[in-house]
C-alpha cells in the first residue's frame, strides 16, 4: 500500500498563479505543480500499518523524538540532518520552526489525548526544510514532512505556520487510524480533521480559547501585498482571500452551497469549509479551550472504530454527536452544542447504526472519460459494471474499492498526455489519473472499458 501526499496549497490555486501576468510568480508556481506531480507519481510506500483504529495510549517516558534535515534548495528526500532531538537551536529559522513545530504537536496529542507521536507508538518525526527553489507549499508525504521557503512574492516560509505543521503532521495520524479516503466528502473531512488539529496545535500553544482563537490556517504565509489573511478562514468560510493574483477563497460554509467539482480531489480543500465550520461553532459554543471539549470529541471519533474510510458528512456529524453524548451526558453543553453546530452548517446527521454493506461495485455506474492526448480528442463511457465481461467486471470492483486509483490522483491535466476521470458515485468516487500512473494492466483495462464498447 502507499501514501498519497499531502499538500497545504491546494492545486487551484498554484494553478492560478501559474496563469498570473507576473512571470516570477507563474514560473515558481509552475515548477510547484510539476514538482508536485513527479512526487504523486512516485509514491511514497508505506512505512508502518494504516488503517489502525486503536488508540494507543503512551506509558512511561514518553518523549518527541524529532529531526530535522535539510535539502539545501535541491529536491532530493531525506536532505542532510542539521538538528536532532536534545539539540540546540541552530539559528536558522526555518530548521528551528520545524523543530519547534513538532514538538507543539506532540505535545497536543499527548498531553491532550495520550498518543505519542504519530502512531501512537512513539514514532519518529522527521521533516526536510529548504526543499528546492522557491516552492511554494509544504507537505506530508506518508514519512516525513518537507518544506518549501516560498516564493517571496505570495508565500514565505512553511514553517513559519504552526498550524500548518499541524496540519501535516495530522495526516499522518488520521492514515493510521481512520484511514478516510481522499476524494469527495471523505478526503473534505481527511483535510478538516487536520484543520482542526492544526488549529488547536496553535491555540494550545498560545494558551487561547475558542473564543480568542483567530481559527485561521496558514495565518503566517502570506506576504505582505496579498489581499487575504490566510490559505482558509474556519469560523468564515470563503473569506480568507480575494486577491487578483489567487482569486477569491471558494470554501463553502453551508451545505446549500457544497461544491460539486472533479478538481481537487472532488474538492477536498474547498468543502472541507463546511465542517470546519460546525467545529468552530460547536468549540465556541462550549466554551474554555477548544482541545479539551470539541477538540476530545473529533479525537474519540477519529480513533474510534466506527469512522468508515469512506464516511460523509452526515455519518461524522452523526458519529460526533454521539461521542459527545457518551462522553458528556445527554443533557450536557457540548451534546448540544455539537448537534447545533452540524445543524447550523446544514448537514443532517446519518443514523449511528453499524453502516449497512456498501453496494457492490458491479451493480454501480461507472463513468469513464478520456482526455488530452496530441489531437485532443475526448472518448466518454457510461455503463453499469454488470454490462462488462465478468472478469473485467471483478477487476474494476477491485480497483474502485480499494485507494488505487486516489492514490495516483491528479487534478489537472498533462501536456500531450491521456487523462481519465472515472466516477463511482455509489462508492464515492470521482478522481482524474494521468494515463503514466496508471500501471500496464489499468491502461488495458481502461481503454478495453472505453474503447470496446460491444464487449
Amino acid at each position: 500500500m502507499t501514501y498519497r501526499r499531502r499538500t497545504i496549497v491546494p492545486p487551484y490555486l498554484l494553478r492560478r498563479l501559474a496563469d498570473s501576468d507576473e512571470s516570477g510568480v507563474a514560473a515558481v508556481a509552475q515548477h510547484t505543480l510539476l514538482t508536485d506531480q513527479s512526487l504523486r507519481d512516485g509514491r511514497v510506500a508505506q512505512p508502518l500499518v494504516a488503517g489502525d483504529r486503536r488508540s494507543v495510549v503512551s506509558v512511561g517516558e514518553a518523549a518527541p523524538r524529532r529531526e530535522i534535515s535539510t535539502a539545501d534548495n535541491t529536491e532530493r528526500l531525506p536532505g542532510t540532518v542539521i538538528r536532532r532531538e536534545g539539540d540546540a537551536a541552530t539559528g536558522d529559522l526555518a530548521t528551528d520552526e520545524a523543530y519547534d513545530g513538532f514538538g507543539a504537536t506532540w505535545e497536543l496529542f499527548h498531553d491532550a489525548y495520550g498518543r505519542d507521536s504519530i502512531d501512537g507508538a512513539g514514532m519518529l518525526l522527521p521533516g526536510t526544510v529548504h526543499y528546492g527553489r522557491s516552492y511554494d507549499n509544504a507537505f506530508w508525504d506518508g514519512e516525513r514532512m518537507v518544506f518549501g521557503d516560498g516564493d517571496g512574492q505570495i508565500f514565505g516560509r512553511f514553517t513559519a505556520s504552526l498550524e500548518v505543521i499541524g496540519h501535516e503532521l495530522t495526516h499522518g495520524v488520521t492514515e493510521r487510524t481512520a484511514g478516510l479516503i481522499y476524494s469527495g466528502q471523505p478526503g473534505a473531512l481527511n483535510e478538516h480533521i487536520s484543520d482542526v488539529f492544526g488549529s488547536l496545535v496553535k491555540q494550545r500553544h498560545l494558551g487561547q480559547d475558542a473564543a480568542a482563537a483567530d481559527w485561521l490556517i496558514g495565518a503566517d504565509l502570506l506576504l505582505p501585498g496579498v489581499d487575504g489573511v490566510a490559505l482558509r478562514s474556519m469560523i468564515a468560510p470563503g473569506t480568507a482571500y480575494d486577491d487578483p493574483r489567487l482569486g477569491k477563497d471558494p470554501q463553502p460554509d453551508h451545505m446549500d452551497r457544497f461544491v460539486t467539482t472533479a478538481d481537487d480531489n472532488g474538492g477536498v480543500h474547498i468543502n472541507s469549509g463546511i465542517p470546519n465550520r460546525a467545529f468552530v461553532l460547536a468549540a465556541q459554543a462550549i466554551g474554555g479551550q477548544a482541545w479539551v471539549g470539541a477538540g476530545q470529541v473529533w479525537y474519540d471519533v477519529l480513533t474510534g472504530r466506527q469512522l468508515a474510510a469512506r464516511a460523509d458528512f452526515a455519518r461524522f456529524a452523526a458519529l460526533t454527536i454521539e461521542a459527545a453524548r457518551v462522553r458528556f451526558g445527554d443533557d450536557s453543553r457540548e451534546h448540544s452544542a455539537v448537534a447545533d453546530g452540524w445543524k447550523q452548517v446544514g448537514v443532517s446527521a446519518a443514523s449511528t447504526e453499524p453502516e449497512p454493506v456498501p453496494p457492490r461495485a458491479t451493480d454501480a455506474d461507472l463513468l469513464l472519460r478520456r482526455t488530452g492526448g496530441v489531437t485532443g480528442v475526448v472518448r466518454e463511457r457510461r455503463t453499469s459494471l454488470d454490462a462488462l465481461p465478468p472478469s473485467d467486471a471483478k477487476k474494476w470492483n477491485s480497483l474502485l474499492s480499494s485507494n488505487a486509483l486516489v492514490d495516483v490522483a491528479t487534478g489537472h491535466p498533462v501536456r500531450d498526455g491521456f487523462c481519465y476521470r472515472v466516477a463511482c458515485e455509489a462508492l464515492s468516487v470521482d478522481v482524474t489519473v494521468a494515463e503514466q500512473a496508471l500501471t500496464k494492466s489499468q491502461r488495458h483495462l481502461f481503454q478495453r472499458t472505453l474503447l470496446d464498447e460491444n464487449t
